[in-house]
């Protein structure tokens, strides 16, 4: 490995121990120590044991906001290291899991380690073929059997593959909306406070189209959200 990989790794494992040590001090972390402790006691094999042994391999704790993530990594078998970190949100954007933390950390891992690309559009393609992960929660999977779990997302879903690639087109063009509209809206701010009435009139209606496309593409992402979890209920 080269000097400018290596750099590249200890830049991306700097940035994620930052931020999680950054989300602890401001987190009561003996609440999600105890749940850790639950998770510890429960049968072997099972996905909140599995969980537990990881956190313990690695000398971590849950995340706080970011539980059902630290199942994620368990679940699809990514080691809890930058590299598998990136690999994981490659494989959740492929699997329908457009959101913007996804994205930032795929790019800012392709940036610095274009040598694993590959490897990430596989993860991406598995997670495509694989039924939507995204809703799962240590609550409702914890006593489940790991390997079960796991044979569960190799599900046949050529039925349901037809709408779940409708939902994903849906979901990033309610994103593609969101961002339209903050920058027209941004855009046009200054204009609103013009004594010209012209230049009042001009930025007024792109100023309310702008909050109209923001307003709907949220309510659409709303929508969209509950629509996942009625997928989730038909899956299992």
């Amino acid at each position: 490995m080269n000097l400018l990989r290596k750099t590249a790794r200890k830049i991306i494992k700097k940035s994620f121990d930052f931020s999680i040590t950054t989300i602890e001090y401001f987190s009561d972390m003996e609440v999600y120590n105890k749940q850790v402790s639950k998770l510890r006691k429960l049968k072997k094999g099972t996905l909140g044991k599995e969980i537990a042994n990881c956190l313990d391999n690695y000398n971590l704790t849950l995340v706080p906001g970011f539980e059902s993530h630290d199942l994620k990594h368990v679940l699809l078998d990514y080691k809890m290291t930058p590299e598998g970190e990136i690999r994981m949100q490659a494989f959740m954007i492929g699997n329908g899991n457009y959101s913007i933390p996804s994205f930032m950390i795929l790019i800012f891992g392709a940036i610095l380690l274009p040598d694993l690309w590959s490897v990430f559009y596989a993860d991406f393609k598995k997670g495509k073929k694989s039924i939507p992960v995204s809703a799962w929660t240590i609550e409702k999977y914890a006593n489940k059997d790991l390997d079960e779990l796991r044979l569960q997302l190799q599900k046949p879903i050529l039925n349901q593959r037809k709408t779940i690639e409708m939902i994903s087109l849906i979901k990033a063009a309610a994103y593609t909306a969101i961002m339209a509209g903050v920058f027209g809206m941004i855009f046009c701010l200054p204009f609103l406070f013009s004594s010209n009435m012209l230049d009042l009139v001009g930025a007024g209606f792109p100023f309310v189209g702008g909050a109209i496309l923001c307003v709907g593409g949220l309510l659409t992402l709303s929508n969209l959200s509950l629509a996942n979890k009625a997928q989730e209920f038909a899956y299992n």
